[in-house]
């Protein structure tokens, strides 16, 4: 029986993460770690400069489950690392408030909690559920619990290549309305963000990054316009960021060691292919 790890960004009380791990069940044994409070936007995040704390909660179930001081990254690491004895076998991070579709991925604390775990030698999974502007209410989380449980369920039979995450998104639909699954790239997000200055009561000066919610370009193929025609999202992600296409473009510029880049630039391609 495989060892899954829940975690997420919105804290370990989030709806999103109790629906989640009950899907996990069906599946495996889960042990829950997450962050105790909301880090949505944080980021890939390593705390090296102080200790970690580790506390025990109660989920709405009675499901026991632990909450650190730290990011999601944080505590990815924590379990693996031997914070809970038995090893972990699959991460799975989610159910995010929100898509996490194109650049989103590197503010995105759901999503970098699943590279944490790539990084740990464990597969990694993301799951965000599409929010609506103007909802109001609970937020049903089960048409993207019964998604995840559908690609993990992939992941445990047919593994995962080293170095690949799956970062899945789901639309705001009820379940009978999802038209599948699509394998997805990730497409381009447009963001509409302004600065906010203001003046505090001492006249001192302070900022608000703000401005209106992104929007994307729902192209067909990618996150975005899987999305946007009714289906779940599901981008296989890598943490190598070479730009390979730019270090031919790159070979011809006046460098003081030439003969050391057309070598790397040659290893680089033989990588690729």
């Amino acid at each position: 029986m495989k060892h899954i790890l829940v975690t997420n960004d919105d804290g370990v009380l989030a709806p999103g993460l109790l629906a989640l791990a009950q899907e996990m069940r069906k599946l495996g044994k889960v042990s829950i770690l997450a962050p105790d409070r909301n880090w949505s936007g944080g980021g890939h995040v390593k705390t090296l400069d102080r200790a970690l704390r580790v506390r025990e909660f109660r989920l709405a179930d009675g499901t026991q489950a632990f909450a650190s001081d730290g990011a999601p990254s944080d505590c990815v690491a924590l379990a693996t690392l031997g914070y809970f004895k038995e090893p972990i076998d699959l991460v799975v991070s989610g159910i995010n408030v929100g898509a996490n579709l194109g650049h989103d991925v590197t503010y995105s604390g759901t999503v970098t909690a699943a590279m944490e775990a790539v990084i740990m030698g464990v597969p990694g999974v993301a799951v965000s559920l599409e929010a609506i502007e103007g909802h109001i209410g609970e937020v049903d989380y089960s048409t993207a619990a019964q998604a995840a449980g559908k690609v993990v369920r992939q992941v445990i039979e047919n593994g995962l290549p080293q170095e690949i995450l799956l970062n899945v998104n789901v639309p705001f639909l009820p379940t009978e309305k999802i038209r599948g699954i699509m394998l997805t790239r990730q497409g381009l997000r447009v963001y509409h963000s302004r600065l906010d200055e203001r003046v505090d009561p001492r006249n001192r000066p302070y900022y608000w990054i703000g401005g209106d919610a992104p929007t994307g370009v729902p192209e067909r193929g990618t996150d975005v316009g899987a999305l946007a025609e009714g289906f779940v999202s599901v981008t296989p992600m890598q943490l190598d960021l070479t730009a390979f296409r730019a270090l031919t473009d790159l070979n011809t510029w006046t460098w003081d060691n030439p003969s050391s880049l057309e070598s790397t630039l040659l290893e680089a391609v033989q990588a690729e292919k």
